[in-house]
């Protein structure tokens, strides 16, 4: 068993599903906001004080959409790490910081299901710890990075 992992690890398999899941997740957010219209998403970045919120939601939309899909294909995964950590830390300190750390408050449980109430900033930190793992490592198999790379010669 060893023997397997070291193999696994040193060809960098395991980040393979870490950049499937946050790429995933930004891509699915993103998507959502484009679904409902960035308009949707400008009134609650104005609530929250953003400037310019209505440019601020087509970048958002249009950065965790594409970014999302991109980090899914391990294309330049080190360089868009960095402004999802902004938008994660701007989802941090401007909405979830209030509600404490747990990303899952069971408030009741009724005949039509769990109620939940308020999400905490635990998920952000899990995406932005993610982000750094992958910003930091070597390109992970079957991504784009890692083919320009061998394309290069550099692997």
């Amino acid at each position: 068993m060893n023997a397997l992992r070291a193999r696994l690890a040193s060809g960098g398999w395991p980040l393979l599903p870490l950049r499937l899941l946050i790429g995933y997740g930004f891509a699915a957010h993103g998507y959502a906001k484009l679904a409902r219209g960035p308009d949707h998403f400008a009134v609650i970045l104005a609530a929250m004080g953003v400037p310019l919120p209505e440019p601020m939601a087509w970048i958002t939309t249009l950065l965790e959409l594409l970014s999302g899909s991109a980090l899914m294909l391990g294309a330049g995964v080190a360089l868009l790490s960095v402004p999802l950590i902004g938008v994660m830390l701007t989802a941090l300190f401007g909405v979830h910081l209030r509600y404490g750390f747990s990303s899952v408050r069971l408030k009741d449980f009724t005949a039509s299901g769990a109620e939940f109430g308020p999400v905490g900033y635990e998920l952000n930190l899990l995406y932005i710890a993610g982000l750094v793992v992958l910003a930091l490592s070597a390109a992970s198999p079957l991504s784009f990075d890692r083919w320009r790379a061998s394309r290069r010669g550099q692997t």
